[in-house]
């Protein structure tokens, strides 16, 4: 790559002719304060709109200063971050931006992790000098996520992450001025758009302009309750990335240590969403093998490729996107519905109470699962399958609202018989796990021979959209992955206009998976860190004993018990969904 040398701050420095002045001094260990800008690891796309201005720096001398996250590094220029100049414009700039910004810093959900908070800090503003109009624009909240503009500091992230990254198209700066602000078209509530509440908006957020609706006190309130018995369920990636926030390294299986925690909460049974992770590789490995078998066979009705529909960001994406493409997800439930569906139907009648009395509540990556779950079909007379869907950093709360510390708490496990699980269950959380979980299975099912080898690795990495061929007896699968919904819609597009063709795919809203959703502590775009919970997943699978979903007992139990056989007529009604074109017409 073509080089070229600069001076700043007096060290010499080789960058790359087409890096900024920010990246060539983050190189060298010089950190330059911003705000706006937005580089995530692995991805092309840069917020490099140079709207907070603070991280302006002076070039040769000259006498405007230039903001360094939108400057290209040039031949030979000398570069100075940390004059006092510099120091007082950007500690005004920032006083600038204070001044119409909220000063509830002790009551909002960002404060401790809040960029323009750090900053505050850091420049030691103990007192605001500009005063004037205020914002006042009205708070929005939707299942998932609450909007708050008075807190926009137009540092247009989001916007960036949703229009360029997604290419969901939800959000824009909108007016000029002062009424300048970022906004869905017609300033319509979320609700009303084509948003998929994936929640990577919240994730790059610097302030608290955008954050999950928090369902922590619901929670509390149910636990008091004694009227009610309150469960509990956690997701595979839940557990290889809340230990961050509790000093443990990125990756660290700590799934014993919250099972600890949620007992200390109160909770009165505690299960893992992995069991019913080998739930959904029943169903859908049932269906796709049916699927490919009458494909096969020469019925030309049969939908194909199928795809996951584990989660619920992505269903709202295509949904919205492709309608005429909603033959293909398949129509089991996620893990999060399937264990809700067997405990309000099946479990309660086991425990002798009614689905009334029972709460449950999910612990989730992912802000859309707080939006699935409210989805009407996931429901019975108005009693929800998940009562409660909270975020990984909620759980976080909560466990430091209880005077717990996750270092310190014994290890125990979680209750049986919902608590079992398989290593193909644990690898949902990352990308190319469902379909690699369900190919597992459907090699077994479809060859009738036992699978030596469990490990896919064509399966596995980190291009956004990739494309694999799995050998099963005498077919060649071909299999289609994508994780984040611009790569998504490359797939989709290339699939619907006849360019490419898969029989199973499997599609993820987040970068790296669910290891990297919006309800996960947050990473700042540094795709080591999901790269280590990913293959702290990875971990847990080859570890554990039993790594095939078919194989799990439990599993097994439950469809001789109650649901005869995979994908019969009793698993399709209490596992199976349908979906909805929500096209605009």
């Amino acid at each position: 790559m073509d080089k070229v040398k600069l001076t700043i701050d007096g060290i010499e420095v080789e960058a790359s002719r087409d890096s900024t002045i920010l990246e060539a001094a983050k190189e060298v260990g010089i950190n330059i304060p911003s705000l706006c800008h937005l580089k995530m690891e692995g991805i092309d796309y840069v917020n490099d709109c140079a709207s907070c201005r603070i991280c302006v720096v002076e070039v040769d001398g000259r006498e405007a200063l230039y903001p360094s996250c939108s400057t290209k590094v040039t031949e030979g220029i000398d570069v100075v971050t940390n004059s006092p100049e510099i120091i007082h414009v950007r500690k005004s700039v920032l006083e600038l931006i204070l001044s119409n910004h909220p000063k509830d810093c002790l009551v909002c959900s960002k404060s401790g992790e809040c960029e323009l908070q750090d900053l505050a800090n850091h420049f030691k503003v103990q007192e605001i000098k500009y005063s004037g109009d205020i914002s006042t624009f009205e708070p929005e909240f939707s299942p998932s996520i609450i909007r708050d503009m008075n807190k926009c500091i137009m540092c247009r992230r989001c916007e960036t992450m949703c229009n360029k990254i997604q290419t969901c198209g939800v959000l824009s700066a909108i007016n000029r001025g002062f009424e300048a602000v970022v906004a869905t078209a017609h300033e319509s509530d979320l609700a009303e758009t084509v948003c998929t509440y994936c929640g990577q908006c919240v994730a790059v957020c610097p302030v608290g302009a955008l954050h999950e609706r928090d369902y922590t006190w619901d929670v509390v309130k149910a636990l008091q309750d004694k009227s009610k018995k309150v469960i509990v369920q956690i997701a595979p990636a839940v557990r290889v990335a809340i230990g961050e926030e509790f000093g443990f390294a990125p990756g660290t299986n700590v799934e014993k240590k919250v099972a600890t925690a949620l007992r200390r909460l109160g909770f009165d049974g505690i299960f893992d969403t992995n069991w019913a992770a080998d739930l959904t590789i029943m169903e859908e490995a049932s269906e796709f093998k049916e699927r490919i078998e009458r494909h096969l066979g020469g019925d030309t009705s049969v939908p194909l490729p199928l795809l996951t529909s584990c989660c619920p960001a992505w269903v709202k994406f295509i949904e919205h996107n492709y309608p005429d493409m909603l033959d293909i997800p398949s129509t089991a439930k996620s893990p999060q519905q399937m264990f809700s569906a067997v405990a309000k139907n099946i479990w309660t009648k086991e425990m002798g109470i009614s689905r009334e009395d029972l709460v449950v509540v999910s612990i989730m990556p992912c802000l859309a699962k707080k939006y699935e779950a409210a989805r009407e079909e996931f429901s019975v007379d108005s009693n929800r399958d998940t009562d409660i869907s909270i975020s990984t950093r909620e759980l976080v709360h909560m466990i430091r609202e209880a005077n717990l510390d996750l270092q310190s708490l014994p290890e125990s496990d979680f209750d049986k018989p919902y608590g079992d699980y398989t290593g193909a269950a644990v690898i949902f959380g990352r990308t190319g796990g469902v379909i690699e979980a369900a190919t597992r299975t459907a090699y077994e099912w479809i060859t009738g021979d036992t699978l030596k080898k469990v490990d896919f690795e064509d399966l596995r990495g980190y291009e956004g959209f990739r494309a694999a061929t799995v050998k099963v007896g005498d077919l060649n699968v071909r299999i289609g992955i994508a994780h984040g919904l611009g790569e998504a819609r490359k797939m989709l597009d290339k699939i619907r206009a006849g360019e490419e063709h898969f029989h199973a795919i499997e599609i993820m809203a987040c970068k790296g998976g669910c290891v990297g959703g919006g309800g996960q502590p947050y990473h700042h775009g540094e795709l080591s860190i999901i790269r280590k919970r990913a293959e702290g997943l990875n971990s847990i699978d080859t570890s554990m004993e039993i790594r095939k979903s078919h194989e799990n007992p439990y599993i097994k139990a439950l469809y001789e018990k109650h649901l005869d056989k995979p994908y019969s007529e009793k698993a399709h009604k209490l596992l199976h969904t349908h979906y909805y074109s929500r096209e605009k017409v």
